[in-house]
């Protein structure tokens, strides 16, 4: 399982490194916004050392473009960013463009934003979704990115409901599940400048803040419901930023971390 994180995702990376060194292949991704963008290249084939320089070509801009448009609609705007930007990046990075194209099983999770439901694409889901759809949808959280529609529903982020989707993972059988855990927790440690930063108007830091508290919740609910005599959970928590969402400038350390955290973790 690959949790949403925005940048921090990159730890997944890592993790499958670690996972290969130790023998374990696995045999299903079930991810989650950034997450399943990176699972999405390593189910198509690609090595973690080709995601990883492919990673390093990754500028902010290219996820985090803001939109001319929102600064002269203000409120009015449907979102901050363009998601232009990160459809882009999404076709350049993953070779693959339908779920049948993928050497793994594939799970993305998204949230119906008509109904709030989770959805759920790929093997166990809805399959003739094109996957850089679905891979964006999952992506795609209100405020800052704009939803997607997919057959005249709109969908938005999957970490609204599924930010550490161990509930959808635990549907499909297996022996042992690998969690990596890089989205929003109550472990978090608050960014090293504890000035806020003048970039990050208050309204903004404000939803951030009220977003992370909601993922956090819902994460540690979903660890807590594991089953205790169920397959055994492996959980590896390999970042705890706050406010490092598009922080791409870090992604080689995030890359390292996820590494150690996992081989330290398998044992």
């Amino acid at each position: 399982m690959l949790s949403g994180g925005g940048a921090k995702s990159l730890a997944h990376v890592g993790a499958w490194r670690a996972l290969e060194e130790t023998g374990l292949t696995p045999s299903h991704i079930v991810a989650t916004s950034m997450g399943a963008v990176v699972g999405a290249a390593l189910a198509a084939g690609l090595t973690w050392r080709a995601v990883a320089s492919a990673a390093q070509t990754v500028r902010r801009q290219d996820v985090a473009s803001v939109d001319p448009l929102s600064l002269v609609l203000g409120m009015f705007a449907t979102s901050l960013l363009n998601g232009d930007a990160l459809k882009h990046t999404i076709d350049r990075l993953i070779p693959a463009r339908w779920f049948s194209d993928l050497k793994i099983p594939l799970t993305v999770t998204a949230t119906d934003l008509d109904t709030g439901e989770l959805a759920l694409f790929g093997a166990g889901g809805r399959t003739e979704v094109p996957l850089h759809d679905a891979l964006y949808a999952s992506c795609a959280l209100p405020l800052y990115l704009p939803p997607i529609t997919i057959a005249t529903r709109r969908y938005g982020e999957g970490g609204l409901r599924a930010v550490l989707p161990l509930g959808v993972a635990r549907t499909i059988p297996a022996d042992l599940y690998v969690a990596v855990h890089v989205g929003p927790g109550f472990d978090e440690q608050p960014p090293p400048d504890t000035a806020p930063s003048p970039l990050i108007p208050p309204l903004i830091r404000l939803y951030g803040e009220v977003e992370r508290i909601m993922m956090a919740a819902q994460a540690e609910r979903e660890v807590a419901e594991w089953p205790a005599d169920g397959p055994k959970l492996v959980l590896v928590r390999p970042v705890k930023e706050r406010e490092a969402t598009f922080r791409i400038e870090d992604g080689a350390r995030y890359i390292d971390v996820g590494y150690e955290a996992t081989k330290q973790a398998l044992g």
